[in-house]
């Protein structure tokens, strides 16, 4: 039997977060509660932790540096391409015999 992988809000990720980092809960004591793997919660934490406005943007969506970083390269590749292409132009008609 294959077992569903569980998902969970943005909202739900930030609150336990928050019930951790703002009470004298443990985190093993609130995985157990909420019934979350310690490692999980551990996980949300440092995301949480080193950005909150950016924290857990759900599925498909990137951080605002991962989309930039993705658009350069597109425009890099494409950059590249119409460089050989005249690159290729320049040789073709440097060769001209008259």
């Amino acid at each position: 039997m294959v077992s569903k992988r569980k998902r969970y809000s943005r909202e739900f990720k930030i609150e336990t977060v928050r019930l951790v980092t703002g009470s004298d809960h443990s985190v093993s004591e609130v995985a157990r509660d909420l019934e979350i793997h310690p490692n999980t919660l551990y996980k949300w934490i440092h995301q949480y932790g080193e950005n909150p406005k950016e924290a857990f943007p759900g599925k498909g969506k990137q951080a605002s540096e991962a989309e930039e970083l993705s658009r350069l390269r597109r425009e890099n590749q494409r950059l590249k391409m119409e460089r050989d292409i005249l690159k290729k132009a320049m040789a073709i008609f440097s060769n001209d015999p008259k």
